[in-house]
């Protein structure tokens, strides 16, 4: 990663598109040393978004944000605080257009996000958030926020959701690392318009069953479900 995002420095200084560039740098090679390293492939499924919509997305791993963020044009994550002091990852987030915000002031942080969305629409992207708002386990429940309604509100776009297994390969804590197949699926868009609670319905039944398919996946080369 500081690699990279030295080799990359001096256009992310002048624009964006250079930190944009060195993210997805960063990610094909990670995604290219997996395998012989780590046992580990890796796999993107679904039609992926090129415009402006909002990316709702299974959390289980840090890989699962490397296959989102390698796999979509412009990606923005909504991101807590916390890792804008993470050394070269802090830097390169905020300068690719990702939008901090307190997840222990929910009210002030919900806010805060909207505000930040509004302030840079002059540079149309996917804005991925987690609706559960953290990792979690594969295997594991946890409630959809009502952070991801009120952007999917505010954005008035379409709402993508995403499956994956990674966890269950690359852990959320620790090295246990596992060889297999990991994958994340773009799912059918949600057409914008909706209630908060219909599309906080709408992303669970989506996601969570397709999660679960793709669990199933537990060794390398396991063949894609059937079209």
């Amino acid at each position: 990663m500081a690699l990279c995002a030295l080799l990359f420095l001096p256009w992310a200084l002048l624009s964006r598109d250079g930190a944009v560039a060195a993210g997805h740098a960063w990610c094909r090679l990670v995604r290219r040393l997996l395998p012989p390293l780590l046992g580990i492939q890796t796999e993107v499924r679904g039609a992926v978004p090129r415009g402006e919509v909002l990316v709702a997305a299974k959390h289980q791993s840090f890989l699962d944000i490397i296959l989102i963020y390698g796999a979509l044009p412009r990606a923005r994550f909504i991101m807590k605080k916390e890792l804008v002091w993470a050394p070269v990852l802090g830097q390169y987030a905020l300068r690719m257009g990702c939008v901090p915000v307190d997840r222990g002031k929910r009210g002030q942080a919900i806010r805060r996000m909207l505000a930040d969305v509004a302030e840079g629409r002059d540079d149309p992207g996917q804005l991925v958030i987690y609706p559960q708002g953290t990792r979690v386990a594969p295997g594991a429940a946890a409630p959809y926020k009502a952070g991801t309604a009120a952007l999917y509100a505010e954005m008035g776009r379409p709402c993508v959701p995403v499956a994956t297994n990674a966890g269950l390969f690359w852990p959320r804590r620790g090295l246990a690392f596992r060889p297999g197949l990991a994958v994340v699926e773009f799912l059918d868009p949600i057409p914008p318009g909706l209630p908060a609670a219909e599309v906080l319905r709408r992303l669970e039944a989506a996601i969570e069953p397709a999660s679960d398919a793709l669990m199933g996946l537990t060794t390398a080369g396991s063949p894609p479900p059937p079209a």
